[in-house]
């Protein structure tokens, strides 16, 4: 399916969302007006055949709304690949009782598979990694998931525990050993996701060719305390009364309850717009427009993108304060690569780097991105995929001669 069908696509869900959340107002409008003249005894203005046929349109109305939700779940896709051999698949899965999607692609299905980790918790990357690393697909199967709690999977967010991920990581690693028939695959792990993949290779090690990691979090805690510090002197340097008062009112971290996405946000977004804003950083990172409209997101999807990124951050973030892997994970049993944006302020380029020289693993590497954030999959994107394509002939050799 060509860009013009796609770009098409995009703009007719848009399109559908406006519409369907318009007409929901309305009819809230005119249940609540019906209502009102029943609490005022006011039913003279209104007939019974009359107050009957009112019920009768908004039913319809409202099933109508749920068959084009339920037509744009059902028709939701990711592009195909061209090629005898290609693989293009959006599909659920379901692993320990949770049921959630992948995407699948590649230009060679016996390519090594790799798996893209996104960060979040919540957060859902399926077409973000399609836009910015196409040319991963050449070399590899790969296969973006969208983790429970986040997007496509976001009503497998019940009781959700960072174990869980864990669980579900490595089952969903069997589920591709097993169906490509391959003994190893291998990992790449942005934010959030770099910690899980640490997790996933640190218990299962036969199973991954090796760890390639970026924006690489080490001490959940001790990384918003940072964080929250250094937006606080931004703030003041700037002479940003209202966004240091924010600051100080919200008071430093560790958070807990129902608000912890907001309080972080006030510090977490305003490191992120100062990144936006520094000329070293190639470009401003993700199109999160971009990224709702894309096909592999039906209607219901667009929605849970964004509830994921509030509510499962929320419940899950806070159950990481305890996390530092420089005491759990100070020794690897698989290949990791670090690629680290100089100017990363989220995750703390000084504690990666500390993680880094303590390690002990087969062979390990950090790797400076010196015009990127948070994200150099994004600002750097091609001098990204080289490395990783580069990880992919140095492990496969390592693993071959270790057997």
């Amino acid at each position: 399916m060509n860009t013009f069908i796609h770009a098409t696509l995009n703009v007719v869900f848009a399109i559908l969302i406006i519409l369907i959340l318009g007409c929901l107002v309305i009819v809230i409008i005119k249940s609540l007006i019906i209502l009102g003249q029943f609490l005022l005894n006011k039913k003279n203005q209104i007939n019974g055949r009359g107050l009957f046929k009112t019920f009768i349109k908004m039913i319809v109305f409202m099933v109508l709304i749920l068959c084009v939700v339920g037509v744009s779940q059902w028709s939701a896709f990711t592009p195909r690949i061209e090629g005898e051999n290609s693989i293009s698949e959006l599909r659920e899965v379901e692993f320990n009782g949770r049921k959630q999607w992948v995407s699948i692609r590649g230009e060679n299905k016996d390519a090594p598979i790799l798996l893209f980790l996104a960060g979040g918790p919540g957060g859902s990357q399926l077409a973000a990694v399609r836009y910015e690393m196409p040319e991963l697909e050449k070399e590899f199967v790969v296969v973006g998931w969208d983790q429970p709690g986040s997007a496509k999977s976001y009503g497998s967010r019940k009781d959700l525990k960072p174990s869980n991920y864990v669980e579900d990581g490595i089952a969903l690693t069997d589920y591709l050993r097993d169906r490509f028939n391959q003994e190893k695959i291998y990992i790449v792990g942005e934010s959030w996701g770099s910690y899980l993949g640490i997790m996933m290779a640190d218990n299962e090690p036969q199973k991954f060719y090796g760890i390639i990691n970026t924006g690489q979090m080490v001490n959940f805690l001790e990384t918003e305390v940072i964080d929250y510090t250094k937006a606080l002197e931004l703030s003041l340097e700037k002479g940003d009364t209202e966004k240091t008062a924010r600051l100080i009112k919200i008071g430093k971290p560790p958070y807990y309850g129902v608000d912890v996405t907001w309080r972080s946000a006030e510090y977490l977004n305003y490191l992120t717009e100062e990144m936006n804003q520094n000329p070293e950083i190639n470009n401003p990172g993700y199109e999160t427009i971009r990224d709702i409209l894309s096909p592999e997101y039906g209607i219901l999807d667009k929605f849970n993108y964004l509830l994921g990124i509030l509510n499962t951050f929320n419940d899950v973030y806070q159950q990481l304060y305890e996390v530092d892997i420089r005491e759990t994970q100070s020794k690897l049993e698989v290949p990791i690569k670090f690629l680290i944006g100089r100017h990363d302020l989220n995750a703390p380029t000084s504690l990666a780097k500390a993680y880094f020289d303590l390690l002990e693993a087969p062979l390990k590497e950090f790797i400076w991105f010196e015009h990127s954030g948070h994200s150099p999959w994004i600002n750097e994107s091609a001098a990204f995929v080289d490395e990783v394509i580069k990880s992919k002939e140095a492990w496969h050799d390592l693993n071959s001669l270790s057997q």
